[in-house]
């Protein structure tokens, strides 16, 4: 059987909240603990209460940790950190892909390598126990699959580190646009996504769906530190068992196309290129005949809903097409999930479905060019560590 939890984060989702849902789904928080200790982290403590958020009882994640001026941690030293643990795989894994969204994310805000990251909010202990003990008690329940609905984000502005931003935050918009995210703006002027709980969502999810088909085991619902008029303030979570060889959930989706002919194929390969970056699941390219026998070419896009306003926009931006025609599908994804493997040193992002592992080949070729090896060297180093 092939367990699965499915986040509703009808209210946002922050690191705390998802750790809740999961204590309150059955994840028991000693043995949570037990596996966090590993990392050698002294002056913390992690447990859990019931609170009632808007009638509703819910449990909320207690992370006991002093203030220190050490809240500025850089990335390089998480992810040696967790590293160096003694943790279940999966846990590590699940961890290491977490930093590494946030990482990307806010290289591009800062425009420095992921590498010279420092984390801020995300640096302090309590933030990084929120990450490596939602990995655990996923851990801990059993999960091979994470799913997700679309995240609640608020309105208005929000105070962080960096002083005022708009909210929802720019790690969180970042985060979404880059892996494709589909977000909710609710009328609420309230930070209700984080950049800790959208990098759990953008590091452990296969896919942003309805709730999947299957016996549902357990429920919880995870709690923030505040409670709100208008909805309560929890992230639901669903334990959900089915049978691996059924017919895999499917998932609403937009396909995105326009006929040209008259453009170059440089720029149907930039075009291709913008897409993806924009958060596109897949872009590609089909050679047709038009009227008049005239030679051309169709662009199509892969998105979820909310991406499509945007899509439509870099494709008439980019080709000066006047006009995209959308159609909704139906996608059967198979059960996946995201793990890293380090080959020589480099962490290299691999993707998990049943007995099968494929290699992030852009991960690949970046390790490739600094162990100065052979790509197919690389790309088979880590499938085997894969497979490990």
């Amino acid at each position: 059987m092939t367990r699965t939890a499915w986040f509703h984060c009808f209210a946002g989702v922050a690191g705390d909240m998802t750790l809740g849902a999961l204590f309150g789904a059955g994840a028991d928080p000693a043995a949570v603990t037990e596996i966090v200790s590993r990392l050698g982290v002294a002056g913390w403590s992690l447990g859990d209460e019931p609170v009632m958020r808007n009638g509703l009882t819910a449990t909320r994640a207690l992370v006991v940790a002093p203030p220190t001026h050490d809240h500025h941690r850089p990335y390089r030293d998480i992810r040696a950190l967790v590293e160096q643990a003694d943790l279940p795989p999966r846990v590590r894994d699940r961890a290491l892909a977490t930093f590494a969204a946030l990482a990307e994310a806010e290289g591009a805000l800062h425009g420095v390598d992921p590498e010279m990251v420092e984390f801020h909010e995300v640096g302090a202990l309590d933030a990084i126990v929120d990450i490596v003990g939602t990995c655990a008690a996923l851990e801990v329940l059993g999960i091979d699959v994470v799913v997700c609905s679309p995240i609640s984000v608020g309105m208005g502005t929000i105070r962080a580190a960096h002083g005022v931003l708009p909210n929802p935050a720019p790690a969180v918009a970042e985060l979404a646009a880059r892996r494709g995210i589909p977000l909710v703006g609710l009328d609420e002027p309230l930070e209700l996504a984080t950049p800790t709980g959208v990098a759990l969502m953008a590091a452990l999810v296969s896919s942003y769906c309805r709730l999947p088909a299957g016996r549902v085991t357990a429920t919880g619902m995870g709690a923030g530190g505040r409670d709100t008029a208008a909805r309560p303030k929890v992230v639901q979570v669903l334990i959900v068992e089915s049978d691996p060889t059924a017919t895999s959930p499917s998932e609403r989706l937009v396909v995105a196309e326009t006929n040209l002919d008259d453009v170059t194929g440089e720029v149907l390969a930039h075009a291709v290129g913008r897409l993806l970056a924009e958060g596109a699941l897949d872009a590609w390219v089909t050679p047709i005949v038009m009227k008049k026998g005239r030679p051309a070419h169709t662009l199509h896009a892969l998105c979820p809903p909310a991406l499509l306003p945007r899509l439509c926009d870099v494709m008439m931006v980019e080709t000066g097409t006047l006009g995209v025609r959308c159609t909704t599908v139906d996608r059967h994804a198979a059960p996946r999930t995201t793990d890293t493997v380090d080959v020589g040193g480099q962490a290299i992002r691999i993707k998990r479905s049943g007995d099968r592992v494929k290699v992030e080949h852009d991960d690949a070729v970046a390790a490739a060019a600094v162990l100065d090896r052979p790509l197919r060297d690389v790309l088979a180093a880590a499938e085997q560590a894969g497979h490990q």
